[in-house]
Parts: structure tokens; C-alpha cells; sequence
């Protein structure tokens, strides 16, 4: 008691005070610890001891057993992943493709996913999938049939891939090539192709004006020729009786003589114009 008197405080309620704030402590932890929320688009892996229960948990406010089990949340909403892939063309032609595939973990797969992929399924499952999906496509054609026939490799593509995902959980959704990137000497040899087909066509463009208006010509000589024809033939008809008629009918311009008087007799003034 002398003890407790000269320090002025009793040790042991002082022990036990200092056990009740660590309890309280725990119990806080623990009360907040029991929660957990499973957000729209998500759904949740409640691990016991580290083991995954094989139902995925819905949306919503769930309970669970503190400092016992945990909760993964994983992503079920559509995703976006992007990839640069690498492969050859049947014409042996290096080609760099990006792609970039939509896709959604099935929900209900959720816990078999985080079991035995985890959480890093899109480098461990769809980068190496996409990679083979690529080469194989990609080997089925030219470097130049893989810019014309764009849409056709990327529906094998898709094909493809959702057949290798859909067993593992994963749906595909759609893809789309991104881009396709070739050696410097193809891409300036297709460059060449494209500007001799561009010359190509200018030329035969001309070609095609010329001979349009040489037939032009043509025609309008016809015209003349046949209007002379004509003429000649009205000629013989009347006996040329009326060809000096013709002639002034189609040189009149117009115009009415003009009557000069000069003294007593009048002059008509045919020359002037």
C-alpha cells in the first residue's frame, strides 16, 4: 500500500483499464469488420480461412465472420482490354496488330475464376489467348488481304477467341483491330502500288476525255457534212433557181437596207451593215 501511495496511481487498475481499451478497440474493429457492400456491377468471393466459397455473393450488404473470413470483390460490368500482338502473314510479312476486345466475367464463374486464375485474369488468360488468336488468324492471309479483308479477320478473331474465354468464364463481347502495323519496306512498297494504280487511273481518265471529245468532233462533222448534203440537194431540186436566195437569206443579218437620196433618184445602200 506504501507502494501505490508514494506513486499515486494503482497499477493494476491501470492494467485492466488499458485491457478494457484494447478490447473496446477489438470490438470496434470487429463490429465494422462484420459489413461488407457488394456495389451494382460486382459481385463478391467470401473466403474462409483463405478458401473461397463457391457461390459468388450478389449484389448488396452482407455479413460475414470477422478476422475469419474476407471478401474479394470482382468486376462483372463490361471491360475494356487492349493488346499489342505480334505475328507473320502468309506472305511471311511481319505484322504488329492492336486490338482491343470488349468483354464481362459471367458472374456465376466468379469464385472458379478468383480460385484458379485470381485476379489478374485478363495478363494470365486473355493476353496469351489473344496472342495465339492472332497468329493463327493473321497466318491465313497476305499482309495486303489483311488490310482489304479487315472485317473478315476480325470476325475469325472473334470467333476464335470466344470459343477459348467462354469455358473459362469469360465472355467475349466484341473486338476491333485498332490498327495493322508492317515493315517499312512493305508499307512504302504498298505506298508505290497505290500511287502507280492513282497514276494508272488518271491516265486512262484523260484517255477516256479524249476520245469523248474526239467523238465530239466527230459528230459535229457529221452534223456539217450532212447539212450540206442537204443543201446540195435543195440546190439540184430547184435547178439552183433558188440558191442565190439561199445564200443572202443565210448571210442577212438582220438588218433593213438604208435608202440614201442623191439628188432626184433614191439609192439603196445594200453594203452597209
Amino acid at each position: 500500500m506504501a507502494y501505490n501511495e508514494n506513486l499515486g496511481f494503482d497499477p493494476v487498475k491501470v492494467i485492466r483499464n488499458i485491457g478494457l481499451a484494447i478490447l473496446g478497440i477489438f470490438l470496434l474493429i470487429a463490429f465494422f469488420n462484420i459489413f461488407y457492400t457488394v456495389n451494382a456491377g460486382e459481385r463478391a468471393v467470401l473466403l474462409t480461412f483463405g478458401k473461397p466459397t463457391m457461390t459468388a455473393i450478389d449484389e448488396g450488404l452482407h455479413v460475414k465472420i470477422p478476422f475469419v473470413q474476407s471478401a474479394r470483390i470482382m468486376d462483372v460490368k463490361t471491360q475494356k482490354y487492349e493488346a499489342e500482338l505480334s505475328a507473320a502473314s502468309r506472305d511471311l510479312q511481319d505484322v504488329k496488330t492492336k486490338i482491343a476486345i470488349n468483354y464481362h466475367l459471367i458472374p456465376e464463374s466468379v469464385p472458379e475464376i478468383y480460385q484458379l486464375i485470381g485476379i489478374s485474369y485478363a495478363e494470365k488468360v486473355i493476353y496469351p489467348l489473344e496472342q495465339e488468336t492472332n497468329k493463327m488468324a493473321t497466318a491465313q492471309y497476305t499482309a495486303e488481304e489483311l488490310i482489304t479483308k479487315r472485317d473478315e479477320v476480325r470476325e475469325k478473331m472473334k470467333t476464335n477467341l470466344k470459343d477459348k474465354l467462354q469455358p473459362r468464364g469469360i465472355v467475349v463481347e466484341e473486338i476491333s483491330i485498332i490498327n495493322f502495323d508492317f515493315s517499312p519496306s512493305f508499307t512504302q512498297a504498298i505506298e508505290q502500288k497505290v500511287t502507280a494504280e492513282q497514276n494508272a487511273l488518271t491516265a486512262k481518265n484523260k484517255l477516256a476525255q479524249v476520245e469523248y471529245e474526239a467523238k465530239q468532233r466527230v459528230t459535229q462533222a457529221e452534223a456539217e457534212a450532212e447539212a450540206i448534203r442537204i443543201q446540195a440537194q435543195a440546190i439540184q431540186s430547184q435547178g439552183g433557181k433558188d440558191y442565190v436566195q439561199l445564200q443572202a437569206i443565210t448571210k442577212w443579218d438582220g438588218k433593213l437596207p438604208t435608202i440614201v437620196t442623191t439628188g432626184v433618184v433614191p439609192f439603196i445602200d445594200i453594203e452597209n451593215k
